[in-house]
């Protein structure tokens, strides 16, 4: 029924709209709805990757290259026409040698300050008179120049017989000025287009020609390194500054100078600069050497490129600061290997070792001095010990007896050369090189004996690695230990004796260990050695046992030296070497020798010798020994031996049988079988066919004198 009223109502001529059906929504597939969101991700991953794509990274760094040359170019030329125009250059100056307390230039400079103005305030005043003095000058030379022109016309026209030749010079002169005017107009468009883009090209040269650019804009090959950057003043003061030491920070920024009245001159010293450093009041050196690494990086160098230094002026540092890398260059062979007709002077001589960091020679004198060098394992040790003891063989007065308890064959050159070398690192070796100690030890008291004024030749006794003899556990027939620290231990001891008397004769010991500890090298012997030198350590506290605590505080670090990288590379406290004044010690790279440089050297030396018989041990007394036996062992195979020289022998052949035998015990035993010694020169000598001569005709049963 309501459908009929409607129709009822409705006019049939109006036609009704017709309403469109609304269509469902249906849900979109999943794959429609993250379309949009992956267009947008794949958008900007090509975005970014067209951002980091080498070639808009190559464009970008064109773009602010160039520019920052125009930039550049511009601020230099400003600062140059700014320079040239006011005395700024000169006050610069002044205020540089003031910082640097040279007060005689900076007088210099204010005088050339003073003189620049007074010659500027002549040119201000000569510009207010110079419009009337161009005006006048202009009218006279106008006047002057058309008067000459005439007169020219008019000789022209004298010439010609033609009055309006009279004119001919002026109006030439006005067509020139026609024509230059025409020339400029031609000119002036094309030049006033230009030449904003060639003051453009000008600032970019001089941009250029500065390296105004920032590093990361330069091509890869022209990018330089900071790490070789050469030092100045601001980089010594900036990196100072940034060490972390709060009143040092703030001292240099009250400054007037901007801390430039701290440092001394900065001086070239060998592969490097070396300068001193004022620190201010409430800073100590000790703050500074221990931020040695951070300093080093301020300055754009490794740690070991830089070291420091306490010299003898209060509150100052002496920084030494190698060229980038220079340090791991080689020095160059030894004057050893280069140089067949070096010889050595054991009292006046100095080894020639090696380089100190100013690329000075770093010669050392052994001259009665005992000598500790440490270091650890395979950093050089052996072969620095090695090149000393082979130079000091090139003195024929030198007698060795070497022990080199590693026993690899570092000393094999040796053999034929020292009158006892043992190699090995058993018990059996410690004993044999303890009891040759002790023989060094027998004729030490010998000499002490000695009358008054006599001269002996120098005796020099090296125990390679005698940390092993420290550590020995063996114990004698006599319960006394080879090993320890002790005062019952049979090597301590006999070192301790070579130390407090050995110098006055001329008997010194060199040793070289690993790792000094109170257990492997005893206080007493460490302070007993007059050179002493280290490698590279582990810590600080070893450090201190190898140099001792007065040079550790003057800046020795050999604890801070590369290991496998500085080998060869020693810190020496000595007064046998030259060292800076104030400092009580200096680093040194020293010459490598190899084993066949080695052999060669000594075989040299072997040449300067009548011949040397070398004991492989020293034989220990377990029965009654043979003196006539043992004499002719001594003697070898030289057919005539000083009877000094015998007894030499054979107190290193068994110290505690002949270590108190005198020339009486040695001419009794030779004169019971008939064979007394005999003068030769003015000096007794023992012949070799006497001896031999002895032993043949002794008694059938053997017998022989026995020692007391």
């Amino acid at each position: 029924m309501t459908d009929n009223v409607v129709h009822l109502f409705k006019d049939p001529t109006i036609e009704e709209p017709t309403t469109p059906a609304v269509p469902l929504k249906v849900a979109p597939e999943p794959s429609q709805r993250s379309r949009p969101v992956r267009v947008f991700i794949r958008t900007r991953r090509a975005v970014v990757g067209a951002a980091k794509h080498e070639k808009t990274r190559t464009a970008a760094r064109v773009t602010v290259r160039h520019g920052a040359y125009v930039l550049g170019g511009t601020r230099v030329t400003v600062r140059r026409a700014w320079d040239g125009r006011t005395g700024a250059r000169y006050e610069r100056l002044l205020r540089a040698a003031e910082a640097a307390g040279n007060y005689e230039a900076a007088g210099e400079w204010e005088e050339r300050l003073h003189r620049f103005r007074s010659e500027r305030h002549k040119r201000r005043m000569d510009l207010l008179t110079a419009p009337q003095h161009v005006a006048k000058s202009a009218a006279i030379g106008a006047a002057g120049g058309i008067g000459g022109l005439i007169a020219i016309g008019i000789a022209l026209a004298i010439a010609t017989k033609d009055p309006a030749d009279v004119f001919t010079p002026l109006m030439a002169l006005i067509e020139l000025i026609r024509l230059l005017v025409v020339i400029v107009q031609i000119v002036w468009g094309p030049l006033m287009a230009v030449g904003p883009f060639l003051a453009l090209a000008g600032l970019w040269a001089v941009g250029r020609q500065r390296a105004t650019a920032p590093q990361w804009a330069l091509p890869v090959n022209q990018r330089s390194d900071d790490a070789g950057a050469p030092i100045t003043p601001s980089i010594v003061v900036t990196a100072l500054r940034d060490l972390g030491i709060a009143p040092l920070r703030k001292a240099i920024k009250e400054m007037g100078d901007a801390g430039a009245a701290m440092l001394g001159p900065i001086r070239i010293a060998g592969c490097g600069v070396e300068v001193d450093v004022t620190l201010p009041s409430g800073v100590s050196t000790a703050e500074v050497q221990q931020r040695r690494k951070k300093l080093a990086e301020n300055l754009n160098r490794h740690e070991h490129e830089v070291f420091i230094t306490i010299p003898e002026a209060a509150r100052t540092v002496r920084l030494w600061i190698a060229d980038s890398g220079a340090l791991d260059e080689p020095i160059g062979p030894s004057p050893l290997v280069t140089d067949p007709s070096m010889t050595a002077d054991y009292v006046k001589g100095r080894a020639p070792w090696g380089l100190d960091l100013r690329g000075d020679a770093a010669e050392l004198s052994m001259y009665q001095r005992m000598l500790l060098i440490t270091g650890k394992s395979n950093q050089g040790k052996t072969a620095a010990l090695r090149a000393l003891a082979l130079w000091l063989a090139l003195d024929r007065r030198v007698e060795f007896r070497i022990a080199d308890l590693k026993g690899v064959g570092d000393w094999g050159m040796f053999d034929g050369l020292a009158t006892v070398l043992i190699q090995g690192p058993t018990d059996e070796h410690v004993i044999s090189a303890t009891e040759m100690v002790e023989g060094i030890v027998a004729e030490m008291e010998r000499r002490v004996q000695a009358p008054p004024g006599t001269k002996f030749d120098p005796l020099i006794g090296i125990v390679d690695e005698a940390q092993v003899a420290f550590m020995c556990p063996a114990v004698g027939k006599d319960k006394r230990p080879y090993g320890g620290s002790k005062a019952t231990s049979r090597y301590f001891m006999a070192v301790r004796k070579i130390h407090n008397q050995g110098r006055a004769v001329d008997v010194l010991l060199w040793e070289g260990t690993q790792d000094p500890t109170d257990q492997n090298l005893p206080k007493l012997v460490r302070e007993g050695a007059h050179t002493r030198i280290s490698l590279v350590l582990g810590t600080e506290s070893q450090a201190r046992m190898a140099l001792g605590d007065s040079a550790v505080d003057g800046g020795a670090a050999p604890h801070l030296l590369r290991q496998g990288l500085d080998k060869g590379t020693v810190v020496v406290a000595s007064d046998g070497i030259k060292i800076p004044a104030g400092q009580p010690s200096i680093t040194a790279r020293t010459h490598y020798i190899d084993d066949t440089a080695a052999a060669e050297v000594a075989q040299r030396a072997k040449d300067l010798r009548d011949g040397v018989t070398t004991l492989a041990a020293v034989e220990r007394e377990e029965d009654d020994r043979d003196p006539l036996g043992d004499i002719a062992t001594a003697i070898g195979d030289e057919p005539r031996m000083f009877t000094q020289d015998v007894l030499k022998r054979l107190t290193a052949l068994a110290p505690e049988t002949y270590g108190t035998w005198t020339n009486g015990d040695l001419k009794r035993v030779l004169e019971d079988v008939g064979e007394e010694p005999k003068k030769s020169h003015g000096r007794m000598v023992v012949h070799r066919d006497h001896v031999h001569r002895a032993l043949a005709n002794r008694d059938t049963d053997g017998s022989a004198s026995t020692a007391n």
